[in-house]
């Protein structure tokens, strides 16, 4: 049997600034985020298994990505570390909001790609991450193809 590819779509909010950047951007403001996921493996053929012919059951995949980026990201603020908005950050989970002081700086590419990498690492040894898209809003989005890697 070949491969299938199979697709699960998020959706989640979440603020962040880019530091030292020449735009608005440079400015706390906040997307609502879409995350589609796509994985890649051989349909099971077992008959007595109990999901046969699913690649992966959408629950399970839906619990992967809820976990690892939705949990976490959704209704959060992500700074880069490195930067003076960690003084920021302080004050604002001082004040009991979700901040996560991230090793990057916290553009769509960056967040694409520490996605994949959450992603990869909680799969099933027979299933692979085949792409990833982060859109960040109607006309803008990011893009991570394990072929590409």
């Amino acid at each position: 049997m070949g491969n299938i590819r199979i697709t699960k779509q998020f959706n989640f909010e979440t603020g962040h600034a880019l530091f030292g950047y020449d735009g608005k951007c440079r400015n706390v403001h906040g997307h609502s985020y879409k995350l589609s996921v796509t994985v890649i493996g051989k349909p099971i053929t077992d008959t007595t298994h109990v999901k046969l012919g699913m690649v992966i059951d959408f629950g399970d995949l839906k619990r992967i990505v809820k976990e690892e980026i939705v949990d976490q990201f959704d209704h959060a603020t992500v700074f880069n570390k490195n930067t003076p908005h960690v003084e920021l950050a302080q004050e604002l989970t001082d004040r009991g909001h979700n901040v996560i002081l991230a090793n990057y700086q916290p553009t769509s590419e960056n967040m694409v790609l520490d996605f994949a990498d959450r992603i990869k690492a909680r799969l099933p040894k027979n299933i692979s991450l085949h792409s990833l898209k982060l859109q960040e809003t109607d006309t803008s989005f990011a893009e991570w193809y394990a072929s590409d890697n």
